[in-house]
């Protein structure tokens, strides 16, 4: 039966841990997995713009031994009217699995739904999964641990703040999300994630309260006040945001020793200042990095097997 990455919530804590676990091989060791996919092909179908995201798939599947085929709109009979449905289905005909970069969840739930090969969320309006990998990666590599692990993102509740609360809650972790008033995460998404955090022992805070939720992280995370698509509420949320910027004032907030996390592309001098990205406490390269090998793990996992 085939696997997709599209929800964290469809899969159990254990194989979450797992694929961390399988990441930290891959990058010690990525000459034992160097045609571990070979003659496997991964087509991208992207809705938006990337750098990291292309970049690391493409690049992952080629040290893997792989092909990794970028399909913009432009590129697909997508952007002409065919349906989602079919281009599932043509494309698992030629392809081993299917990366999607798109707008709406549905897109990649309905990719997913009618494709016979397995699919992975590269981003969607919902969720950011394979983000949330190499976020607690780069946890575990600084401080050894993700479970218990107290990180605090700061900023408007998008994507990147549901697969941190939802991938956190699966692997134990301490989640605060700090919010202007009416930028919170999504009920649904809180809701799955409060019942992952139940049963695994983690835990989740959602605040308006940048003192509440700073205090004691070890962590502390932002993403820019508008994502793609909202560009025409960039003036507004800018207002709304601006006493919630990651200064170095407010990260002196956290806990001592703490790491600052971004998923960039970052906007220096509006959601943090760059006396804060650019400081020794900035871990944004290294999380970047490891985009690369999570998603060598998730491939592995997904294209090969038990890897």
């Amino acid at each position: 039966m085939k696997r997709d990455y599209v929800n964290e919530r469809d899969w159990e804590p254990g194989e979450i841990a797992g694929l961390l676990d399988l990441a930290a091989r891959v990058k010690s060791d990525p000459g034992h997995f160097r045609q571990a996919l070979a003659g496997k092909t991964l087509a991208m179908v992207f809705e938006k713009s990337s750098t990291r995201t292309r970049v690391s798939f493409e690049a992952g599947m080629f040290q893997l031994g792989g092909l990794a085929m970028f399909l913009s709109a432009r590129d697909l009979q997508l952007g002409r009217g065919e349906t989602v449905a079919d281009t599932a289905r043509v494309l698992s005909r030629y392809a081993d699995g299917i990366m999607a970069r798109t707008f709406a969840h549905a897109t990649v739930e309905e990719l997913a739904r009618y494709a016979s090969v397995p699919v992975i969320n590269g981003l969607s309006d919902l969720l950011h999964p394979c983000q949330a990998l190499a976020d607690f990666l780069t946890v575990r590599e600084r401080f050894g641990t993700e479970k218990g692990f107290p990180l605090c993102y700061v900023g408007d509740g998008n994507n990147v703040a549901h697969s941190l609360l939802l991938t956190g809650a699966k692997l134990g972790a301490r989640v605060a999300v700090v919010t202007p008033p009416g930028f919170e995460p999504r009920a649904e998404v809180l809701a799955w994630s409060r019942d992952a955090a139940a049963s695994i022992g983690g835990s989740l805070l959602v605040t308006n309260s940048l003192a509440e939720g700073l205090s004691g992280a070890l962590a502390v995370y932002t993403d820019v006040w508008a994502s793609m698509g909202q560009e025409s509420e960039a003036e507004q949320r800018a207002r709304a945001f601006s006493k919630y910027r990651v200064t170095s004032e407010v990260f002196a907030m956290a806990g001592p020793g703490a790491i600052f996390l971004h998923c960039l592309p970052a906007h220096r001098g509006e959601e943090v200042d760059a006396s804060v990205i650019d400081s020794g406490a900035s871990a944004v390269f290294d999380q970047a990095e490891n985009r690369l090998h999570a998603q060598k793990a998730l491939l592995l996992r997904l294209l090969g097997g038990s890897a």
